[in-house]
């Protein structure tokens, strides 16, 4: 990943990932967030207004974001990367309820 973003939408976080293609020609010049402005100016900024807006032909609010708007960089990344990994697999092995969720049987 190169970033996050940090998306509050209905009153809940909802990451997300910045990340780019490898067979991009830029791939190997891109290792942080504030690279992708370098080869593609606009474009995190662009992402984000997407995702703020992205609901709103179905009559929801547009969403907000944490983190005065900013993306996080790609250790910040990570570490969203392990902590929601860590609550999937908590999820799975039934350490919290799962509520309302669907699981797969193992």
């Amino acid at each position: 990943p190169l970033g996050v973003l940090s998306m509050i939408d209905d009153g809940e976080l909802d990451w997300k990932l910045i990340a780019i293609a490898a067979s991009d020609e830029h791939a190997s010049e891109i290792n942080e967030i504030d690279d992708i402005d370098r080869f593609y100016p606009g474009t995190v900024s662009g992402v984000r207004e997407w995702f703020r807006w992205y609901k709103t032909p179905d009559g929801k609010p547009v969403n907000s974001f944490g983190h005065s708007e900013r993306a996080l960089g790609r250790e910040e990344a990570l570490q969203v990367i392990e902590e929601t990994h860590a609550f999937y697999l908590a999820l799975r092995n039934g350490k919290v309820d799962r509520g309302q969720l669907w699981l797969p049987q193992s």
